[in-house]
């Protein structure tokens, strides 16, 4: 049997690690302003719109998810995320969740410029991507292959592992945000209930990352100044 055949691919977005993270940010009864970046179809917050104390919000940009969102009672804002500004004042967010959108984008420090300035000091980031160090991107490498995770006929253009996250996050915004959790979803070849074990033993190697991150301290524009020190052209509101 072929090893494509063994293999999840469902477990790379890790949803049920979301959920985890989510029961870990969210206490009974009190109220939350949560926002989900490029929400898709609504799969990672489905949960909490049951929970109406909660004001719940969607970015998306592609009309058919769009309308999902809206379906599901969501209050669904069109926006591009490289181009555009969150709706929401400074320091007015709770709870933000970017599952398998970063990858996706150029304008990360735009993304994170805007999430820093509408996450309330103590308010929580769950970030989930694809493993740039996982364990078949590795072997893939050794034999001078092209990593899956950022395969150039695919729609991502960003490679991340738990070290270049962190770093990145740590040397713009100098103790701006603090790790809580790390995990990891899937590991490749090895089918589901095996993939699930290793990945929670060896989370650095497995297909995919998720991150607790707690902001620290007020936002005072770092990503945006980092940019005029980079000779790419990159977004930065103007």
């Amino acid at each position: 049997m072929k090893l494509k055949y063994l293999i999840d691919k469902n477990l790379n977005n890790g949803r049920e690690i979301i959920q985890e993270l989510l029961s870990c940010c969210i206490t009974k009864n009190k109220k939350y302003v949560i926002v989900d970046l490029g929400a898709g179809e609504g799969k990672d917050i489905s949960s909490l719109s049951k929970l109406k104390n909660n004001r719940i919000h969607a970015i998306e940009n592609y009309p058919p998810n769009i309308t999902i969102l809206k379906e599901m009672g969501v209050k669904t804002h069109n926006i591009n995320i490289e181009s555009e500004s969150l709706p929401f004042e400074d320091e007015s967010v709770d709870l933000l969740i970017a599952n398998q959108i970063l990858e996706h984008c150029k304008e990360i420090y735009w993304i994170f410029s805007e999430i820093s300035r509408v996450l309330k000091v103590d308010g929580k980031i769950i970030v989930g991507v694809p493993n740039l160090a996982s364990l078949h991107n590795r072997i893939l490498l050794s034999i001078g292959r092209q990593p899956s995770c950022i395969n150039i006929n695919s729609a991502h253009i960003r490679g991340f592992s738990k070290n270049g996250m962190l770093s990145f996050l740590d040397q713009v915004f100098i103790n701006g945000y603090k790790l809580l959790a790390f995990k990891g979803s899937n590991f490749y070849p090895f089918p589901p209930k095996i993939a699930v074990r290793i990945s929670k033993i060896f989370p650095n190697a497995s297909v995919g990352i998720f991150f607790l991150l707690n902001k620290q301290k007020r936002y005072n524009n770092e990503f945006i100044n980092a940019v005029t020190k980079l000779a790419t052209p990159y977004f930065t509101g103007t």
